[in-house]
């Protein structure tokens, strides 16, 4: 092996270890790596820089702003009333929930469709009397199914056709994937239907945790005296051992979210959240008294406030740190009331628990905190608990119109997607389901970097020989039966899958399988299409694949809960996977 094919592997088994061992954005690691490879000379600028221009990544950006017009629109919450409904048992539920889940993910990015689902989901479970854990993890696995479908239902499938493209000219039909995908969101959901209620665990929602909250809700008044004309910290109310302050309620005027520089008024009527504790500390405060004499039990429904729950993922910047020097509230404008974590609520003082990738917070915010935060990366869902303003119906036609538009123009061969998606993305906004400067937001930059840099590692490996030296070693000294060497391309883009991202897997894995099928002398197609369909496969650990991670705290899973459901469903989505693709795809 040579001495760059030898930097190659090195270079990848790096990212690979960064990927699944650091906190480190895979952004940052992939760019890292393409300017490394780039700097060494093992890649041209053309080479390491392809993938900024591949069509399929391209594609993805588009579909991101067609995907927050139906957002927007409130288009797929219209679809769900109508074919939700109201089911007589768990089972029956399950299934009117996987069907219209699994369809609408293979039109739209999956990720967009679960998060406007859970909030709809939770509401859902609340008036059929069940439990939110038995349908979200359901929902997230018809999400990722129902993407196989289709070329546009996920950016695995687009990122895979792009590369089929630059390196083959092979094109694949919207409609393609449907002989593999169908089956497989079939069989994968009887199984959920069949197996679930045994197999989910039955626990309460985020929301439930008011009922069971420990903190106490205490209103202090500022008399005359020396707490007048002091700042917040100043007068040492942001530094209480059993409290904080949350809100400020001034001639009737309500402040939320209290900035520590905010200077005292006589009159003020000030609300702490706390341990039963803080009522004694604050009564030992020179300058407040009781406002009413009141120490109650924690209201929201009685106190004015917007109760809004998000989950953290991988980009939120205060990982690793406790709340009390993650200054939240002064960055987010919003006071933290719970935390979850694993399905259970976080004990112990607020100001000490330490942030968590896939943590639960339960917030007290301002009304434009879902409006401010659902297209930033700094939370994986923002959800409004206790909105009841049902969204404008008026576009969700339009934006459904052009969804139609465009899938039928890419089907009937007219235009290609990339083509149609232009089209659709500019009829959203021109239309008005979408502003610009919300399309802009909509689009996840990080994302497509991670999939454009990859491509840089995936050139790399091919470039250099490293990715035929590793189809020698997986060959061994024998030839391999071709069913069997599609099996391991399955299994090891499954592997990579759950331990980094799902792009990067597909990406990573495509070289090597084409380096296989060319030492075997086969059609290299069905190989394309196992590292499709596996590296969307992720059903084994929240972190594989993103919409796992959204449901995990709503359905206040634990990593367990994954394992036992998920890696059944992997084996049996893998064995139909295998066994369908060779029968479509002839070797």
């Amino acid at each position: 092996m040579e001495g760059h094919a030898l930097i190659t592997l090195l270079t990848l088994g790096t990212v690979l270890s960064a990927l699944a061992l650091t906190r480190v954005s895979a952004d940052l690691v992939l760019m890292a790596a393409l300017a490394f490879l780039l700097i060494a000379g093992i890649l041209s600028p053309t080479e390491a820089l392809a993938g900024f221009g591949n069509p399929g990544v391209i594609t993805i950006a588009t579909l991101y702003v067609v995907a927050a017009g139906l957002k927007e629109t409130g288009a797929v919450q219209w679809i769900a009333r109508r074919l939700l409904g109201h089911p007589k048992t768990e089972a029956r539920a399950q299934l009117r929930m996987i069907l219209p889940t699994g369809l609408l993910s293979a039109f739209m990015n999956n990720t967009a469709v679960v998060a406007m689902f859970i909030p709809a989901i939770q509401d859902w479970a609340r008036r059929l009397g069940l439990s939110p854990s038995k349908l979200l993890l359901p929902l997230s696995y018809a999400a990722i199914l129902g993407g196989t479908c289709t070329l546009i239902g996920t950016s695995t499938n687009l990122v895979v056709d792009g590369m089929l493209q630059a390196n083959l000219g092979v094109h694949l039909g919207v409609f393609e994937m449907a002989w593999v995908g169908v089956p497989l969101l079939l069989v994968g959901g009887m199984f959920l239907v069949l197996f679930g209620s045994r197999l989910l665990p039955e626990r309460g929602s985020v929301s439930e945790e008011l009922d069971q909250i420990r903190e106490y809700g205490v209103e202090m008044e500022v008399i005359p005296g020396p707490l007048v004309g002091k700042t917040i910290a100043e007068a040492g109310l942001r530094a209480l051992s059993y409290g904080y302050l949350t809100e400020i309620d001034r001639g009737g005027r309500l402040i939320t979210a209290v900035d520590p520089d905010r200077t005292l008024q006589a009159g003020d009527r000030l609300y702490f959240v706390g341990a039963s504790e803080c009522a004694s500390e604050l009564r030992r405060i020179q300058g407040l008294q009781p406002a009413n004499g009141s120490v109650h039990k924690l209201d929201v429904a009685n106190h004015q406030r917007c109760l809004v729950e998000v989950v953290l993922g991988p980009e939120f910047p205060a990982l690793g740190r406790s709340i009390r020097d993650s200054r939240f509230r002064s960055r987010f404008n919003a006071v933290i009331l719970s935390v979850s974590r694993e399905g259970r609520r976080v004990p112990g003082k607020l100001g000490d628990i330490v942030f968590r990738m896939g943590d639960t917070l339960l917030l007290e915010a301002s009304d434009q905190f879902v409006e401010q935060y659902r297209f930033r990366r700094d939370f994986l869902l923002v959800s409004a608990l206790n909105d009841s303003t049902p969204p404008d119906f008026s576009k969700a036609p339009v934006a459904l119109a052009i969804l139609a538009g465009m899938v039928l123009l890419s089907a009937t061969g007219l235009l290609r997607i990339m083509e149609a998606a232009f089209l659709a993305a500019g009829a959203m906004i021109l239309l008005g389901c979408i502003t610009a400067s919300r399309a802009r937001r909509s689009v996840d930059l990080p994302v497509l970097v991670v999939i454009a840099a990859s491509f840089a590692l995936g050139n790399a490996m091919t470039v250099t020989g490293a990715a035929q030296w590793v189809a020698e070693l997986l060959l061994g000294s024998g030839n391999m039966a071709p069913w069997l060497a599609l099996a391991l391309v399955y299994l090891l883009t499954a592997v990579f899958t759950e331990v980094i991202t799902n792009n990067a897997a597909a990406v990573l894995m495509f070289p090597i399988a084409l380096a296989l099928s060319e030492h075997l002398g086969v059609d290299f197609l069905p190989f394309a299409i196992a590292v499709m369909f596996a590296a969307s496969a992720s059903f084994v650990t929240p972190l594989g694949y993103q919409t796992n991670l959204m449901v995990y705290g709503p359905g206040r899973y634990r990593f367990t809960d994954y394992v036992r459901i998920g890696l059944p469903l992997s084996l049996l989505v893998g064995l139909t996977a295998i066994g369908l693709i060779p029968m479509v795809w002839s070797f």
